[in-house]
């Protein structure tokens, strides 16, 4: 009798959490399905040309543009070299953006729901836990950078107390008592906004898109004019020629290519709440590219003009703010850096969700979507993201941010097999039903749920790479013929992959592998009613057993 009255609480609470359902809604909450993870109906489709235009501002802003300048200096390479490299990541970046945004924007898919036509309704489990493994890593890493943007704004409202708070943290915590504390106060503003949906975000990116450009010119204009010029980091030459210039040049491109992957990759989670099927191309064709480039171009400026006014090049634009605090706290300092850290830190708040949150919750839903949707998984990462005290990341670099720099080895490929999928094995169509059917009925469940041709694409993608990568972590590099394949890895991967699972699915065709079906809601709901039962028979019975329990 107890072990019933526990089966029927447990039951009981396994029906309360589970993810809300719309109203008169033609779907229901499966192994493979929520709200989430359906098709984008109409009233969410809201997002216009000005939204995407605003996003890519904000992706383009970061530190990684920012700091590019500093990697292909680095590399040997001059400014206008470096400059030159920028607008081809620019170009590239957004045409890979295009084709992998292209199935969000026309059937309103996330790329969780098309890894299921590549790689199997079970299979396509591995490109997501992939995904939200470096989303972690990635949101952490944002989070601190986030309470960063909060201690340049508590030193300048609250002034040398906090600027010069003496560190009471041992060491070996790599983080001071003044960044920790900033960091939890970057949680507390961070995570209520994970409770706004994302088809509801353009009016809040919007005002970041202005602060964060106004920001970005406020400083480059401070700089110049206290300076009295750029500076001469401009005028560095190449230090480097032939092909000791031209490889690590082609490194560098591939790199920060390599480093909008994830962003790349997960385009379709924004698409798919697209107006008009044409509404992302403006900011994916003209806002990304221009932002990158302007961005590098004014990180460039400002540390060359910041060197000579602090005798030290500051690459990182928080680290910059924190060196002029503790530098000066005159009352324009505080005021210019209390704007300049707000600023950052609606940037910081609109990053964590474009290019962690949303893509991650979404990936995490489609683990578990019952109980879990975007919103959820959203928390979820936040949390697992707190424990892994990111600021050992970035306080302390190591061999693992190397690792984590050279993760596209292993998304590319997966760029390349959803873009030939949808391109030119399906040809812009699915049958989009089958997508959320876990059984032989589905055009996708292919051999027990895995597509090998997909699996094999992507092998065939990476292995090439791997020798060339194990030795960049090593630091043994002697560019030899694996060095130099892993220094064009995006490239190479996102080719073959593209090519290789092309030609499996030319050669061993699958039934129903192109062609397309609706989402045909009412269908949909028959199907899993026969499969599952009658939901409301079950939800009645739940009620009534509870009943019980409590008398």
């Amino acid at each position: 009798m107890e072990s019933q009255e526990k089966q029927s609480r447990t039951q009981y609470w396994a029906k309360r959490l589970e993810c809300p359902v719309d109203e008169d809604a033609g779907y229901h909450n499966t192994f493979w399905c929520n709200r989430d993870l359906i098709p984008i109906p109409p009233s969410r489709q809201t997002w216009t040309w000005q939204g995407y235009a605003g996003y890519w501002v904000i992706a383009g802003i970061n530190t990684t543009a920012w700091t590019s300048g500093s990697s292909l200096l680095s590399l040997g390479l001059s400014v206008p070299q470096a400059m030159g490299v920028m607008v081809g990541v620019s170009l590239i970046s957004a045409l890979i953006a295009v084709l992998a945004g292209w199935p969000g924007s026309h059937q309103h898919l996330g790329f969780t729901v098309l890894c299921r036509a590549s790689w199997g309704m079970r299979g396509g489990f591995w490109p997501v836990i992939n995904r939200i493994m470096t989303a972690i890593i990635w949101l952490g890493i944002q989070m601190y950078w986030g309470g960063q943007a909060i201690k340049i704004i508590l030193g300048a409202v609250i002034g040398p107390k906090f600027v010069f708070w003496r560190n009471t943290l041992p060491a070996g915590a790599n983080v001071d008592t003044a960044s920790l504390v900033s960091f939890f106060v970057f949680l507390v503003v961070f995570l209520p906004c994970l409770m706004v949906p994302p088809e509801r975000l353009q009016m809040p990116f919007r005002v970041t898109f202005v602060m964060i450009t106004l920001t970005m010119f406020g400083i480059l204009g401070w700089a110049i004019g206290t300076n009295g010029g750029p500076g001469p980091l401009l005028h560095t030459p190449a230090t480097a020629k032939g092909s000791a210039l031209s490889w690590p040049a082609l490194f560098g491109l591939q790199s920060i290519v390599g480093s909008q992957a994830s962003g790349c990759l997960g385009q379709s989670d924004w698409t798919r709440y697209a107006k008009t099927p044409n509404a992302a191309l403006f900011g994916q064709l003209v806002a990304a590219p221009i932002m990158i480039c302007v961005t590098a171009v004014c990180g460039l400026l400002i540390t060359s003009a910041t060197a000579e006014i602090y005798g030290v090049y500051l690459w990182n634009p928080f680290e910059l703010l924190l060196h002029v605090q503790q530098t000066s706290l005159t009352a324009d300092c505080r005021a210019g850096t209390f704007f300049a850290g707000l600023g950052f830190l609606c940037s910081q708040l609109a990053l964590c969700i474009v290019l962690n949150c949303v893509s991650a919750g979404m990936d995490l839903a489609a683990l578990c979507p019952k109980w879990i949707n975007i919103r959820r998984g959203g928390y979820f990462i936040s949390i697992i993201a707190i424990a892994i005290c990111p600021w050992q990341y970035v306080s302390k670099p190591s061999t693992f941010i190397t690792v984590l720099s050279g993760w596209s080895v292993f998304l590319s490929p997966m760029t390349g097999i959803v873009v030939s999928d949808y391109f030119l094995v399906r040809r812009r169509n699915y049958h989009l039903g089958d997508l959320y059917t876990g059984n032989r009925s589905s055009a996708y469940y292919y051999w027990h749920g895995f597509n090998w041709r997909g699996f094999t694409a992507w092998i065939m993608g990476i292995w090439p790479t791997l020798p060339g990568f194990a030795r960049s972590i090593q630091e043994v590099s002697n560019n030899n013929g694996w060095d130099h394949i892993y220094q064009i890895t995006y490239f190479y991967g996102f080719f073959s992959a593209l090519l290789i699972y092309w030609a499996l699915h030319t050669f061993f065709p699958v039934p129903k592998q192109t062609g397309s079906s609706p989402f045909e809601l009412a269908e949909h709901v028959q199907m899993l009613y026969s499969a599952e039962g009658d939901s409301q028979r079950e939800v009645e019975t739940i009620e009534a057993e509870r009943l019980k329990v409590d008398v």
